[in-house]
């Protein structure tokens, strides 16, 4: 099994060789296994954090700032080593958080040499023993540095992209965040760095001082390298107080902290449409490419900000003045449901989808083959939900989709770019379902209702029945769907609807019949005996009502059940869940 590749452990995206060729040519080009920060923190691979942001009154607002660099490092250090009051402030919370400063090990990241040499000169005279080190350094002295770190006689290492990958130090439990960096990569491997097991320690403490940024520092980015999401994702868990950690991680802001994360989190970047019209004949202006990729890179906007409001990527080329292809007669339609395949986030339908919008005619239907067939039928319905009955008769075929689709030139443009933006967010490793071939579905990936019944072959045209309720049987495919809300506390759900449902462990999920199911049933011994009678139970589950999407558990086992009307079931998850979905599931029934 190759284990997927992630920033945290020091590995790079691309796995390579010592030649330089890419090792996955070796496996196909598959990633089998995946090994994420929270599965390794709760198989405990790695020690859990306690992370506190401290707000250190600092106004960072008038240093200069250069799209794609950052703050000025110069005016930075400048700020920093001014006078020792900043650092004599790391040196205070530094002792409130931790036990006894002189048995710690703790890394500092700084932003310059001279930041580093200031921050240890002022711990050392605080009575903390520290040393500095930077890439100039020599090797002898910087290994000196660390073996003095890891036999306590010294406290403190400061450095300068020195040490955010590769530090072989384990017993290291304190990490100093002293530089405000939004990069995710950096700042994960930074966090990295106090993450290795070891045992003389039972968590890594992380410091990282808040201060008042520009409007550029994008939060977001930092935190939602961590926490995963977009933006709004980030700041609602900010706001909740960080609700979906691992066993034994605790995240922490100080009320002025959070107040300028979330302040810099929803200032960050352009909110309204006519900005962001304006940013785009600002980076057209620049000599910039204008792509849906170059776009969001110039920007720092999530690809969700551009179809908000029932927009799309094409609307805001044509409000910027710039050419689009002829539009089709189904043009509004289909533009707004572009913003629909935002959930797309498996490497067979990105692929998939962005090669068959890119064909220069539709493909013929009866060329496919089954799975193939489903698989298009899964986009199409998508596509053609909203077409007007006028322009899509209500039992046209899935050819008939096709070819209406082949009439959207700029749709079908913007499609195919867009799975190219969403490749980059595939974060999950999707095993196929077991035993059904012909069912393109992938196992922790998302799914609307439209593609989950397109890929069971739920019916054979261009528009998929609608399916409302949580559980539909389908007796040609002999299997059970199962769509699990698991926050029913909205208003969408009366107290006789609102059934509990909830992950049990990473392998189990406890989930609640419809209230009149008796455990004698038809549909209760279907349930029960559905391994006896070859039959499958596949589960798809999301967060909260508003959520278009459900993730794919794949199959499930009966293990037992109590009561009846509902029956209470304990289901066995042929695929255990993966950390980060367990944290959410388990966190949103809490």
């Amino acid at each position: 099994h190759h284990v997927r590749p992630t920033e945290l452990l020091g590995l790079t995206a691309t796995p390579e060789r010592a030649d330089g060729l890419p090792v996955l040519q070796w496996f196909d080009g598959r990633i089998a296994a995946e090994l994420r920060l929270w599965d390794a923190i709760d198989q405990q691979y790695l020690t859990p954090f306690a992370y506190f942001g401290i707000h250190d009154g600092v106004d960072l607002s008038d240093v200069p700032w250069k799209r794609g660099r950052g703050y000025d490092v110069d005016a930075l250090t400048n700020v920093y080593t001014a006078s020792d009051r900043w650092a004599e402030q790391v040196v205070v919370e530094f002792a409130n958080h931790v036990d006894d400063v002189h048995r710690v090990r703790a890394l500092g990241f700084c932003v310059s040499v001279a930041h580093a040499r200031f921050m240890a000169d002022v711990f050392t005279r605080a009575g903390i023993p520290a040393v500095a080190v930077w890439g100039e350094t020599a090797a002898q002295e910087r290994n000196a540095a660390l073996r003095d770190l890891a036999d306590g006689s010294v406290n403190v290492v400061f450095s300068v992209d020195l040490f955010n990958e590769g530090v072989d130090v384990p017993s290291v439990d304190v990490l100093l965040m002293l530089r405000p960096t939004d990069s995710p990569t950096l700042f994960l491997q930074q966090l990295g760095r106090g993450l290795r097991k070891d045992p003389s320690k039972r968590v890594c403490t992380v410091l990282d001082f808040v201060g008042q940024h520009r409007v550029e520092f994008r939060f977001d980015r930092r935190l939602g390298a961590l926490l995963g999401g977009d933006r709004q994702a980030v700041a609602r868990q900010v706001e909740q107080g960080f609700p979906y950690l691992p066993a034994g991680c605790h995240m922490e802001l100080d009320p002025m902290a959070r107040d300028v994360v979330l302040r810099g989190i929803r200032a960050a970047i352009p909110e309204r449409w006519t900005q962001k019209v304006d940013e785009l004949r600002s980076m057209v202006d620049s000599g910039v490419e204008p792509t849906l990729a170059g776009f969001l890179e110039y920007t720092g906007l999530d690809v969700a900000d551009i179809y908000k409001g029932n927009r799309s990527w094409t609307d805001l080329c044509e409000a910027a003045g710039l050419p689009v292809a002829p539009v089709g007669p189904a043009e509004v339609a289909m533009r707004r449901v572009s913003g629909r395949l935002l959930h797309v986030d498996d490497e067979v339908r990105l692929a998939g989808y962005r090669d068959l919008m890119l064909l220069e005619g539709a493909p013929t239907v009866n060329d496919l083959d089954e799975r193939d067939r489903r698989g298009v039928r899964m986009l199409v319905a998508q596509l053609v939900d909203k077409v007007p009955r006028e322009v899509l008769a209500a039992d046209a075929t899935l050819q008939d989709g096709l070819d209406l689709i082949w009439e959207h030139p700029q749709v079908r443009a913007e499609i195919a770019e867009l799975m190219g933006v969403l490749s980059s967010q595939d974060d999950h490793v999707h095993p196929r379902l077991p035993a059904r071939a012909d069912v393109p579905l992938l196992v922790h990936a998302r799914y609307t209702r439209l593609e989950i019944l397109s890929a069971f072959d739920h019916g054979d045209g261009s528009r998929v029945a609608s399916w409302q309720s949580g559980v539909m049987w389908l007796p040609d495919e002999q299997v059970d769907l199962f769509a699990v809300t698991l926050d029913k506390t909205g208003d969408g759900f009366s107290p006789t609807t609102r059934y509990r449902d909830y992950a049990i462990s990473p392998g189990l999920l406890h989930w609640e019949s419809q209230a009149g199911t008796r455990a004698d049933s038809p549909t209760g011994l279907r349930y029960q005996e559905h391994a006896e009678r070859r039959s499958d139970v596949v589960v798809f589950a999301r967060l909260h009502p508003q959520d278009r999407a459900f993730w794919c558990l794949g199959p499930v086992i009966y293990e037992r059940h109590e009561g009846e009307r509902p029956m209470a079931i304990t289901w066995r998850l042929q695929f255990p869940l993966p950390g980060d979905l367990f944290a959410q599931f388990a966190a949103a029934v809490a």
